[in-house]
């Protein structure tokens, strides 16, 4: 294992990728000379050049339709938008081209495209800039959609989602590029739609992914002392979902909280809380309880951004409200 961050590892898995198959390419505004508005491709374009790290106009439409059409015809583009807050300008490309091809032309057409975006709050970034807009993402048919938390399932599952001949929205949080953790060595991938357990508990299960993961881990370490052992699970790719895994820890401990960082009205939680309550009520001995982000645009002022972000405090009183 050594020692990344996040950016690193997602630079990592590019580069891995680039080299494995010729016919993966990035493009975006700043990708290449730049290195990325974060960084994150920091020196493709001396490895690749300049025919395989396309610098693109400001033109979110020109990105994402020029790489529609190319993994149509046979390559796997890796487009980034800088912010998942500009993905409104270039829709059509993705929900009614990329994640529709497939299945309009009887499944003779693959959309092998990867679209790599920052989101969240915590940087001072404001309402412009900050959002977290997966529940939009899901809610397509045709998209695979994944938010990896940690820099080891950054690197797994972003080689995965660029192998995959579906389209795929992989969701970074910007708050997260300098976070450190163990890579594993060598080549390896996370596959799609496969869960981790990453803290085992009997009394709540906590499912949060991105950001909140690292929230419920933390609030998770608090209630244990208080002799709360909570399961914390981090789904990875929120299409396709993992239930199996988040049905089996409720069985175990018959209570939940889902936490995410987008607001709480038409959040993914939602969906989740459906899904449990529709298939997995049985092994519920309490109501489901959700820890979001209020209905409101993210504040600039960091005081306001600071009471906006769901935390620990917010996520131990969940939990203990069943207790």
């Amino acid at each position: 294992m050594a020692e990344k961050t996040y950016s690193q590892a997602i630079n990592e898995a590019l580069e891995e990728e680039m080299r494995r198959d010729e016919k993966v390419y990035i493009l975006g505004e700043d990708v290449g000379a730049f290195g990325g508005c974060f960084g994150v491709t920091t020196g493709l374009l001396e490895k690749f050049g300049a025919e395989r790290v396309l610098d693109a106009p400001i033109s979110e439409t020109a990105i994402m339709g020029s790489a529609v059409g190319a993994a149509v015809a046979g390559l796997r583009p890796v487009p980034e938008i800088m912010f998942v807050d500009f993905v409104g300008v270039c829709l059509d490309e993705l929900l009614n081209q990329a994640a529709k091809m497939h299945y309009m032309f009887g499944g003779k057409a693959k959309v092998p495209l990867t679209l790599r975006m920052a989101g969240g709050a915590g940087v001072g970034a404001a309402a412009q800039h900050s959002q977290s807009l997966e529940a939009f993402m899901c809610h397509i048919p045709g998209l695979k959609v994944v938010m990896p938390a940690t820099a080891a399932d950054a690197k797994g599952l972003l080689k995965s989602a660029i192998r995959d001949d579906n389209p795929v929205v992989f969701l970074e949080h910007k708050a997260l590029y300098g976070a450190s953790g163990e890579v594993p060595e060598g080549e390896y991938t996370i596959p799609l739609g496969k869960a981790d357990i990453k803290r085992e508990g009997k009394d709540v299960t906590i499912l949060a992914y991105s950001m909140m993961l690292h929230k419920a881990l933390a609030a998770a370490e608090t209630l244990a002392l208080e002799g709360i052992e909570a399961e914390v699970i981090d789904p990875r790719t929120l299409v396709p979902f993992d239930k199996e895994t988040l049905y089996k820890s409720i069985e175990k401990t018959g209570r939940l909280v889902i936490v995410h960082e987008a607001v709480k009205q038409g959040g993914f939680g939602g969906e989740i809380a459906a899904m449990v309550a529709e298939e997995c009520f049985d092994s519920l001995d309490a109501s489901i309880k959700r820890v979001a982000a209020p209905f409101t645009p993210i504040p600039f002022a960091s005081n306001l951004e600071a009471a906006y972000i769901p935390d620990e405090a917010k996520i131990i009183e969940a939990v203990k409200s069943f207790f």
